[in-house]
């Protein structure tokens, strides 16, 4: 099973087909994602099943529904034990970016924090799950997959936000804060911290 979201509300991939009740089912093979995404947006509906026989299918079946934009991003650590969050288009959220020709993830990942909130000295520690969403860019819908590491640094540093992409703060959260910061994010990053 696979959750991609659009906005807060989510799409779940699944072979299993259940009564509904606050969501809608469809066949992931003959599904018209634009009207999904659509009625998603636009009604009261919680969620959409979409449902495929073959669970090794359902992820790969639906990523060509629309453009990909591969990203990669990071829960930062420090000594301690505070998160690194952004504050981005009014919301908390954690620093992460587009991939570019000829870098691995990890390296993506590293570039896009630093790049980000200034934080330095950063090493993987783990990768964290993936993550998916649906956004809109110049009218057109792409699903953005997120490589989310684990990251740690003893950076003690000036935090400086990323103005040129809409970033107005950097903080580091410690875990009353972070929860906090949650209520005011996204739905992939709650998955996450």
């Amino acid at each position: 099973m696979h959750t991609i979201y659009v906005g807060d509300k989510p799409i779940i991939l699944t072979t299993e087909i259940k009564q509904e009740t606050d969501f809608k089912n469809f066949l992931l093979k003959s599904v018209n994602i634009g009207k999904v995404i659509k009625t998603l947006n636009n009604t009261d509906l919680q969620a959409v099943h979409l449902i495929h026989k073959n669970p090794d299918k359902l992820l790969k079946k639906f990523l060509k529904l629309l453009p990909n934009v591969v990203a990669g991003g990071g829960k930062v650590y420090n000594d301690k034990n505070e998160v690194l969050f952004i504050y981005r288009n009014e919301k908390w959220d954690l620093p992460k970016g587009k991939a570019e020709r000829k870098e691995s993830i990890e390296e993506t990942a590293i570039r896009e924090v630093e790049e980000e909130t200034g934080v330095k000295g950063l090493k993987i520690t783990k990768p964290l799950s993936t993550t998916y969403h649906i956004f809109k860019r110049n009218g057109k819908h792409k699903i953005k997959i997120t490589y989310w590491f684990e990251m740690k640094t003893s950076f003690e540093g000036k935090l400086s936000p990323e103005k040129s992409e809409g970033i107005t703060k950097v903080k580091w959260l410690d875990e009353k804060a972070s929860q906090e910061a949650l209520e005011n994010s996204y739905a992939n990053i709650r998955v996450l911290v």
